[in-house]
């Protein structure tokens, strides 16, 4: 509530002023609160579904693709954590190419992704396959590097005293390094939720998707002049998406970490 309050009151002071900086406040830049409201609840066109219809179906989709391309990433990064964390070697080659990775701007990445991957994929993924990739792409830096960090975190004592008892590398890894790296994990799922669905999101654009919320933010844009409430609108679900991603990592989280061996006591 207080951020709407805010957009109106921002709204108004610059209107009532005639402010033009940073940017001329009308109602095409920033259209009332209301009106934004309404519009979920008005059909885009005559004889279509409300608005509000077309986004959930369009947030559902998009919701597949950032599932699925959270789901790839989280297991790569995760992968990379638990290899690196064994090998000084791998940690020095494969570091620098995979912060470096995170360099090259998404928008670049997309349409080789899709031009690559597309083509390769059963015929019930293609399109939608190739997306999640991308988002996969946005995903698994931040959970390789956190769960790398988290990895190392566990108490030198315990290594030594589970080496001491010849432990092999598995039960270390399992008993002892993964508790620990779970709240590290976790925080890097968190950023890791909300930017599969950018990349998500991103990767509609180039794969010529109608259906997910990047083919809605490319149409409502074109007519961004005349009804800039729809796309406003449009801009609400995709936040709205990513939220909900975020809360259910927050969930998983809480249940998850409160189990954790080191908590149960």
């Amino acid at each position: 509530m207080a951020l709407l309050g805010f957009w109106e009151l921002y709204r108004w002071i610059w209107t009532t002023t005639g402010w033009t900086w940073p940017f001329v406040v009308d109602d095409t830049s920033m259209p009332h609160i209301w009106t934004i409201g309404h519009a979920f609840f008005q059909p885009t066109q005559v004889n279509q579904p409300l608005l509000i219809t077309i986004l959930l179906h369009k947030m559902a989709f998009t919701a597949k693709e950032a599932a699925a391309g959270f789901a790839i990433g989280a297991l790569v990064g995760f992968g990379l954590g638990v290899l690196l964390v064994h090998s000084r070697l791998l940690q020095r080659g494969l570091l620098p190419y995979i912060v470096g990775s995170q360099t090259v701007p998404i928008l670049a990445i997309a349409p080789m992704v899709v031009v690559w991957i597309n083509p390769k994929l059963p015929t019930g993924l293609q399109g939608w396959g190739a997306v999640a990739v991308i988002a996969a792409y946005l995903t698994f830096f931040p959970v390789a590097i956190n769960t790398l960090r988290g990895l190392q975190s566990a108490d030198p004592r315990a290594l030594e005293l589970m080496r001491a008892y010849a432990a092999s590398r598995w039960s270390i890894l399992w008993k002892l390094r993964v508790p620990a790296a779970l709240p590290y994990v976790f925080s890097a799922f968190r950023l890791a939720a909300t930017a599969s669905v950018v990349g998500a999101i991103i990767g509609e654009l180039p794969s010529s998707i109608q259906d997910g919320l990047g083919g809605a933010i490319i149409n409502f844009n074109q007519y961004y002049t005349f009804e800039p409430q729809e796309l406003w609108a449009t801009n609400i679900a995709a936040a709205v998406l990513g939220i909900a991603f975020f809360l259910v990592v927050v969930a998983a989280e809480r249940a998850v970490v409160r189990r954790a061996p080191e908590n149960v006591a």
